[in-house]
């Protein structure tokens, strides 16, 4: 009908334009995601701290005499010296937090970029990780780590969109895992600190929970000295700026095609009024799924039991308290390592075949460190060496696994795969999801390595072979595709395409 109707709604990016980008990898680009992904050293030094804090005599002692008792003097029963609600708190509270904070942050990271949610989780980190350095009771231990959870909350939520969006189609894989990289690097380094401050008595748990601060004091400065990424600048209205940070980090004038596409991705962001609402709608099922989806199936590989408990762990299955912590330090090398051979091959062979093939490693793994625990270790008595070592190089290969294809890509697939629109909602969900699933593994390990005993190991491999299924089936391949055009592969996947209505 001519004349006075309604104007239809902005459609969003319609035509595929990748063979028309332009623009290399520049210094610029690079410089500005290794400053970024610092972000994730925040989360993960706080998953290596709190294993080997939780380990300490005198932490314990303070704050937890209970399970101080029951370690030292009481317990008969390997699996069962750590049970304990209060010390599972401890660790789960600030998951808790995060997840709450990971919401509050959307509109923030939506509305004042993603520079600004950056800055707000520094801040709240270096809070937290003061109050809990000074804690004298178990009330200011439990708010500095709420706090702690806020930062994570916030950095988690704002970091890997960043990453995704500033970095080239080609090499989006590889620059977005920087953000697990220096996740693991977080570990490796908690896990260092804590086999020396194990030494220190009986203060050395203060220096382990305050030398927090100093990643957080990076992630500060990232957010201060960063630029805005292009996609947020155009989304609220900075058009001209956005377009200038996009030529630099591209090394190029001739941005047009994916200036384009950002602009009509802006053009429909700008139209939705309600993110989390619209999320909900038919057409962005597929992604809402993977937000889901991923972030549960990336805690349920059990991964999270070993990294927050690995000294925990090793003591129970009869290390001595510095071995464990030797152990726990190993793995964390291990992840750290394995992430980089992720980095290195994510943009070659994509996405799929590392999630499968990683999965596959950690089912085989998982099985043989049950049935040595079910053959060779009980309520009361001890591994020997050699099947201690063996133990240990298994769950070295587990890990290693996992930092290859389902760590670092739990996280870069659905920070890759949302329209603008709801990019930041989605975003929010796949982190509140992952720090719920985290908070409930961290919350219930414990009880659950007691009751289950060498089965919780089968319980994690059922999970995993279940999310290898998955991945293969329902997951499409993402390596390559521009981040505005990737709404367009849903289409051509042969599950989704008879899901999706008419018309995206």
């Amino acid at each position: 009908m001519a004349g006075g109707g309604i104007a239809p709604a902005p459609a969003g990016v319609a035509t595929e334009r990748a063979q028309q980008y332009k623009g290399r990898v520049t210094p610029y680009v690079v410089m500005t995601c290794i400053i970024a992904a610092v972000g994730g050293s925040i989360f993960g030094y706080d998953i290596g701290i709190s294993g080997g804090v939780t380990s300490m005599d005198p932490f314990l002692e303070k704050f937890f005499p209970v399970v101080y008792r029951k370690k030292n003097y009481q317990s008969k029963n390997n699996y069962c010296k750590y049970d304990n609600q209060g010390l599972s708190a401890f660790t789960s509270s600030l998951y808790l937090a995060g997840l709450i904070a990971s919401l509050l942050a959307s509109p923030v990271t939506r509305r004042r970029g993603r520079r600004c949610s950056i800055l707000c989780g520094g801040l709240f980190f270096i809070a937290g990780a003061a109050l809990n350095a000074s804690a004298q009771n178990l009330a200011m231990l439990l708010l500095g780590r709420i706090l702690l959870g806020f930062g994570i909350g916030f950095g988690n939520q704002a970091v890997p969109l960043y990453l995704s969006e500033m970095a080239p189609a080609h090499l989006r894989g590889a620059l977005n895992m920087l953000f697990q990289l220096a996740t693991t690097s977080g570990i490796f380094s908690a896990n260092m600190i804590n086999y020396g401050t194990g030494k220190l008595h009986p203060w050395g748990w203060r220096l382990s929970l305050g030398l927090a601060a100093f990643p957080a004091l990076l992630m500060t400065a990232a957010g201060l000295l960063l630029p805005e990424t292009p996609n947020s600048l155009i989304e609220r209205g900075q058009t001209d700026r956005g377009r200038a940070v996009l030529q630099r980090i591209r090394g190029t004038q001739g941005v047009d095609a994916e200036f384009q596409d950002i602009v009509e991705a802006s053009e429909l962001a700008n139209s939705i009024r309600n993110p989390f609402r619209n999320i909900m709608e038919k057409k962005n099922r597929p992604q809402l799924v993977m937000a889901v989806a991923m972030p549960a199936f990336q805690i349920l590989t059990g991964i999270n039991s070993v990294l927050f408990y690995a000294p925990v762990l090793f003591q129970s299955m009869g290390f001595g308290g510095n071995a464990s912590l030797y152990s726990s330090v190993l793995t964390g090398a291990v992840l750290m390592m394995s992430t980089v051979v992720s980095i290195l091959t994510v943009d070659r062979l994509g996405r799929r075949p590392l999630l499968i093939a990683g999965g596959i490693q950690m089912i085989v793994c998982q099985i043989i460190v049950a049935l040595i625990l079910g053959l060779k270790f009980g309520d009361d008595k001890q591994l020997s060496k050699s099947f201690s070592i063996t133990v240990v190089a298994v769950i070295c290969l587990f890990v290693a696994a996992f930092g290859w294809s389902w760590g670092p890509l739990g996280w870069t697939v659905p920070s890759e795969i949302f329209p603008l629109e709801t990019r930041s909602a989605g975003q929010s969900i796949t982190v509140a999801v992952n720090l719920f699933f985290t908070f409930a593994i961290a919350q219930s390990f414990l009880t659950l390595l007691c009751s289950f005993k060498f089965g919780i190991f089968l319980f994690f491999a059922g999970w995993i072979t279940l999310m290898t299924t998955f991945v293969f089936f329902f997951l499409p391949e993402t390596k390559g595709v521009p981040i505005e055009e990737m709404v367009l592969i849903w289409r051509k996947h042969w599950f989704w395409q008879n899901l999706l209505p008419p018309s995206v």
